[in-house]
């Protein structure tokens, strides 16, 4: 099954967060919410919680955090001219960042990105599923030059107990949980990406994320999603 983006607005919501954080879990529940009542609304709002791995010594080291993520928020601090990294940062459409439990900020964020129109249309669908390997074929209209295309697996309802660092003792739930991610250069409108997915995913509360991204300004152009559990 495909769920192609539409010629509407879209807002692509990067999470940069960590069980060690203790400010992370207020933005967490944020991203939640806002994901929460996109879908109510049918709006094109996509959440994705990407755990870095730099709290991991400090204590407690998060299940769900990858050096990847990690490189990626390094590359939004080069892009957009922010001094080191720091978590709950959130992303919106790759071009605009701040605090991520801020709900001024993050409000008027999407909704401006909400507004503007969608110049790259992008279908995702679910190829081949195998045990822990995914298949994705992709494909996209009028892509600029330079750009990739972004394939994320996100979970939901995912609770973790915390015993250790600033969120000891803790139980976390927490959303749009990145758990496979991958990219691709959009040299062709078209292609297939594998990704591999963790033994417990489940794939009823599970979906696919799916953006076209600029390789200089890290601008997201195009994006879409479909539910792992009616492909």
């Amino acid at each position: 099954m495909t769920n192609p983006s539409t010629g509407g607005g879209f807002a692509v919501v990067e999470m940069f967060t960590s069980q060690g954080c203790n400010s992370c879990p207020p933005a967490e529940e944020l991203l939640t919410e806002i994901e929460r009542n996109a879908r109510e609304r049918g709006q094109a709002v996509f959440g994705l919680g990407f755990h870095v791995d730099y709290w991991d010594d400090l204590g407690w080291p998060d299940q769900f955090a990858d050096a990847a993520y990690t490189a990626r928020q390094e590359a939004y601090a080069r892009a957009l001219g922010t001094r080191g990294l720091y978590t709950p940062q959130m992303v919106v459409n790759g071009t605009v960042e701040f605090v991520g439990s801020d709900r001024r900020q993050a409000s008027g964020a999407i909704a401006s990105a909400l507004a503007s129109p969608t110049s790259t249309s992008l279908t995702v669908s679910v190829a081949e599923w195998h045990g822990q390997r995914v298949v994705l074929d992709y494909q996209a209209e009028r892509p600029p030059a330079n750009t990739v295309v972004n394939v994320a697996i996100v979970q939901r309802g995912l609770d973790s107990e915390i015993a250790r660092g600033e969120n000891a003792g803790r139980t976390l739930r927490q959303d749009n949980v990145v758990r496979a991610f991958a990219s691709a250069s959009l040299g062709a409108e078209r292609g297939r990406l594998d990704l591999v997915t963790p033994p417990d995913l489940d794939p009823r509360s599970a979906a696919v994320v799916g953006y076209v991204q600029e390789n200089g300004n890290r601008a997201i152009v195009g994006a879409t999603h479909v539910e792992l559990s009616d492909a």
